[in-house]
């Protein structure tokens, strides 16, 4: 499995893009504006997108998406969602009134877009890739994707704060390699990043004390204006937290 870091910020500006991956040519793990990255003919070969949660920063680019090569392919795209970010994107995105129901056009019967319900700890199959999803704690439903190509595991944990139910699953994934997980702000905002349940970097700390693993760990999802801040914390912790920053384009294999 090959994946790509199309956006990794927690703002726009300049470079920076919000939260999307691609996964091989065909997935997207969430769809904000780091979208923008791929070419229309790039596009055109994405048939699943798994969503964390319904967020602007992680669906800014799905009615985008749709819109611009929904006509141009053979076979709905699928979105993959716990019940309750589906019923969001239905109410509030796909409603005719932000942007029209790509689940009816042309028609029900063949559509541009279809959704897929994905349960806490589901597992879909595409060709031997299995994407779980994970426990997730945040302000809306949410959850966290592992990526198991057989050899080895990624985990995305999407926007989260503490969060045991987590560090349970992820201590028993025997081949997990890598794990990207956010930090949106610096310790000098920990009373707003627990009040959005988000982490700073003591919070991460804490959490990263849960794991009994040795993955590779990346932080995602920094506030723009303050990276390099959040990094020093994250890397001077009391609690000896070896951790690297997100980068657009980086490149996962395994």
């Amino acid at each position: 499995m090959k994946l790509k870091v199309l956006g990794c910020s927690g703002g726009i500006g300049g470079n920076l893009h919000t939260t999307s991956f691609l996964l091989d040519e065909d997935v997207l793990i969430d769809a904000g504006t780091g979208v923008n990255e791929l070419s229309l003919s790039e596009m055109c070969k994405i048939d699943h997108v798994f969503i964390t949660h319904s967020h602007l920063d992680h669906i800014a680019c799905i009615p985008l998406l749709i819109d611009s090569v929904g006509s141009m392919r053979d076979r709905p795209v699928t979105l993959y969602a716990r019940a309750e970010t589906l019923d969001i994107l239905r109410t509030h995105i796909f409603n005719w009134k932000i942007w029209p129901d790509f689940s009816e056009i042309p028609n029900a019967q063949e559509p541009f877009m279809r959704y897929r319900e994905i349960g806490l700890g589901e597992v879909v199959n595409l060709a031997g890739r299995r994407i779980m999803s994970v426990p997730a704690n945040h302000v809306v439903p949410s959850v966290g994707y592992c990526l198991d190509s057989g050899q080895a595991s990624l985990v995305f944990t999407g926007d989260t704060t503490t969060n045991d139910a987590l560090w349970r699953v992820l201590n028993k994934i025997e081949n997990l390699k890598y794990i990207i997980i956010e930090t949106a702000f610096s310790n000098s905002e920990k009373e707003l990043a627990v009040l959005s349940k988000h982490l700073c970097p003591s919070l991460l700390a804490e959490e990263l004390d849960k794991f009994s693993g040795n993955a590779e760990i990346f932080i995602t999802h920094l506030k723009p204006g303050e990276m390099e801040l959040i990094m020093d914390e994250v890397n001077h912790s009391e609690h000896g937290v070896e951790a690297r920053m997100l980068l657009n384009n980086q490149i996962f294999e395994f």
